[in-house]
């Protein structure tokens, strides 16, 4: 289906004028803002397979997909389907459910690594949840997180993170007490030499080591080779954890994410949307000795009313169902993600551009930098305003991604070769034009 856009925007302005007057910013997150490319947020009201619409009719394909999650596609009949069967029983209990069990059980199939799963209701959630669960199990306070990697809006993470705050030019939070952040200590992305430096200062006061193990959040940044395993022979000596937050690469790149893509057994996992199928849910899980450290049967507390939701459940279990049933699944779309980058940084350099794209399989970013980006710092050299020209173009003939220069693009299963080629040909000309 080939996207359709007009010039017009007009209810998209209106309803954007509106809700600034009741909404921070006029959006309910600072990554549906438009103000870094100079425009407004467009405001969707549908979506289908790999194709949004806008309040003015515009349609475009989409390159978002919620941030990630929608791996089928949008509108999936199977998801639609489990979603709408079990919204006829009630739409949340506030008590335990088969379902919840079954899902339990389904991940923990997928992942080697995960022994137990709590359910919660977010990738912020499921990542305080983890780091807590550390601290209670190794009795130590400090964590080591990487510049630029975000892993969520608590308090204690919001040191240099990635992403919209990247964008905004604010690298932390005001509203962030000194003391919520003293015990996080940044290390560089790619840079082990980084790692080891804290280890060798208070290693025997670092409770885990939290990663991206794709950096996905100052655009798609891959480990270097040996970094993840220098992560885990670094834990291992020191008696810290391991955490791999696989919100973005978990059940993505393959089913058992990027743990199994490099081999690379984390202690502690955590995901979002993607186990709802892009409804609000997300999970920690690992190591049964670990995971055991949590109520009601450890001494770790954690806990959720909306934990579980039988709703997002039933769609987490039927999208997770498809993709675990056919391996072709992951090869297709990882061959499909394969040929649209390596096009699109064909065409860039034809056009004479010293530009970089980063992929792994369907995760991808095109950085407006001559630089070979590795971690924050290079990813930071990128010309944002380039970036703010090519988006607001692509957008305007019916290609939508991210607002953003430090965001990934996402490409699904839905993602047709005739969409895939339409999107290149819309680049080509954007760059054929420089």
């Amino acid at each position: 289906m080939a996207a359709h856009v007009t010039d017009a925007i007009a209810r998209s302005e209106q309803l954007f004028r509106e809700a600034e007057k009741y909404i921070p910013g006029g959006v309910n997150s600072p990554v549906r803002a438009f103000g870094s490319i100079g425009s407004v947020p467009r405001f969707i009201t549908k979506a289908d397979m790999a194709n949004i619409w806008d309040e003015d009719g515009n349609e475009y394909i989409d390159y978002i997909g919620s941030w990630g999650p929608m791996i089928l596609g949008h509108n999936h009949p199977a998801v639609l389907k489990a979603v709408t069967e079990q919204a006829k029983y009630g739409l949340s209990y506030g008590a335990a459910t088969a379902i919840e069990v079954e899902m339990a059980k389904l991940m923990c199939s997928m992942v080697p690594s995960l022994e137990m799963v709590r359910m919660v209701n977010s990738g912020t959630e499921a990542v305080m949840s983890a780091i807590r669960v550390a601290r209670g199990y190794t009795r130590r306070d400090k964590i080591i997180k990487f510049m630029g990697c975000y892993h969520g809006h608590s308090d204690g993470l919001l040191v240099k993170a990635g992403s919209g705050v990247m964008t905004a030019g604010v690298p932390d939070s005001l509203g962030v007490p000194a003391g919520c952040t003293q015990d996080t200590l940044s290390a560089v992305y790619n840079d082990l030499d980084s790692v080891r430096a804290h280890f060798e200062r208070c290693g025997k006061e670092i409770a885990a080591i939290i990663v991206e193990p794709v950096g996905a959040n100052m655009g798609t940044v891959l480990p270097k080779e040996g970094f993840l395993q220098g992560l885990r022979d670094i834990c291992d000596q020191y008696g810290t954890l391991l955490i791999f937050d696989e919100v973005i690469t978990g059940f993505r790149l393959q089913a058992d994410g990027a743990q199994g893509r490099f081999g690379v057994r984390p202690d502690l996992t955590t995901y979002g949307k993607i186990i709802g199928a892009g409804m609000p849910v997300g999970a920690y899980g690992g190591r049964r000795d670990v995971m055991e450290m949590v109520s009601p049967v450890g001494a770790v507390y954690q806990a959720g009313t909306l934990s579980g939701n039988p709703v997002a459940m039933a769609a987490g279990m039927a999208q997770l169902t498809i993709l675990n049933s056919d391996p072709m699944y992951y090869e297709k779309l990882n061959e499909k993600g394969d040929w649209f980058f390596e096009e699109l940084q064909k065409i860039v350099k034809n056009a004479g551009l010293p530009y970089q794209v980063n992929h792994i399989g369907s995760l991808g970013s095109l950085f407006f930098t001559d630089q070979e980006v590795v971690d924050y710092e290079s990813a930071k050299t990128s010309d944002t305003k380039a970036y703010a020209a090519y988006c607001n173009y692509m957008l305007n003939h019916g290609i939508y991604l991210a607002p953003a220069q430090f965001e990934a693009m996402f490409i699904s299963m839905a993602h047709t070769s005739a969409q895939l080629e339409e999107t290149l040909e819309v680049a080509a000309d954007y760059f054929q034009g420089r």
